[in-house]
């Protein structure tokens, strides 16, 4: 059996790198900010020494931290979401949850495809634990967002792709910005048509089908691009 060990130290390491990038897009940690220490965060976070430095480490490769020698880690000054859209809405709002899901369709589609043509065993394991650790949650668990985007993660992480992997890891902290706000409550009939979705694209890209990957994924990310579009025009109204 393969081991998915490596996988869930990444998974672990894509968590903090999540929490972290969306509290410093949110404005939560401004700039100047100093990070605790690796210590301090293993022992908050409950994890290894190395998943806190593959952490720190990507998200100084997105230009989020620096690390000054002797001193520590420290946020610098980074372009919001809001700012990065030109928009004139509030940042974090559900204009924002729009943009990001039609950025997505455009990458997470051909994600999906590649996806299909590349995953590993160990990599399908992760997909799997993922999926499961999304689906055991209920829907109105503020974390719900967050484990769905960890499958999501997963799926990019297949492509071997390094620009894949960090455009993903940035959407999802904006994306967890943008969800901040209050919606809709998960009914049952969606939450089991979510699953579906989602245990389709899992199916697809497990046997290696390349064309169901890209339409489960479309479908998986036009159906909530058309709920976020229905928040927005609600709030209008």
């Amino acid at each position: 059996m393969v081991s998915a060990a490596p996988d869930r130290r990444l998974n672990l390491a894509q968590q903090l790198v999540l929490d972290l990038s969306r509290k410093i897009l949110a404005g939560e940690l401004p700039a100047g900010t100093k990070l605790p220490t690796e210590q301090v965060i293993t022992q908050e976070r409950g994890v290894s020494r190395t998943v806190v430095r593959e952490a720190l480490s990507r998200l100084q490769a997105e230009g989020l931290v620096e690390t000054r020698r002797g001193i520590g880690t420290f946020v610098v000054d980074t372009i919001r979401p809001g700012d990065f859209q030109g928009n004139q809405h509030e940042k974090g709002s559900a204009y924002d949850a729009v943009a990001i899901i039609e950025l997505r369709l455009s990458l997470e589609v051909e994600a999906a495809a590649i996806a299909a043509q590349c995953a590993t065993p160990s990599q399908l394991l992760a997909m799997r634990y993922a999926l499961d650790e999304a689906h055991a949650l209920d829907p109105a668990n503020e974390q719900s967002t967050r484990l769905d985007f960890e499958f999501h993660l997963q799926i990019a992480q297949c492509t071997a792709n390094g620009f894949f992997i960090d455009a993903m890891t940035h959407l999802g902290s904006m994306l967890l910005s943008a969800t901040q706000q209050p919606t809709p409550a998960v009914t049952e009939p969606l939450r089991s048509l979510q699953v579906r979705e989602r245990e389709q694209i899992y199916a697809a890209v497990a046997r290696q089908d390349v064309e169901a990957a890209r339409a489960a994924m479309r479908l998986h990310l036009t159906n909530g691009l058309h709920r976020a579009r229905s928040v927005v025009q609600s709030a209008a109204e």
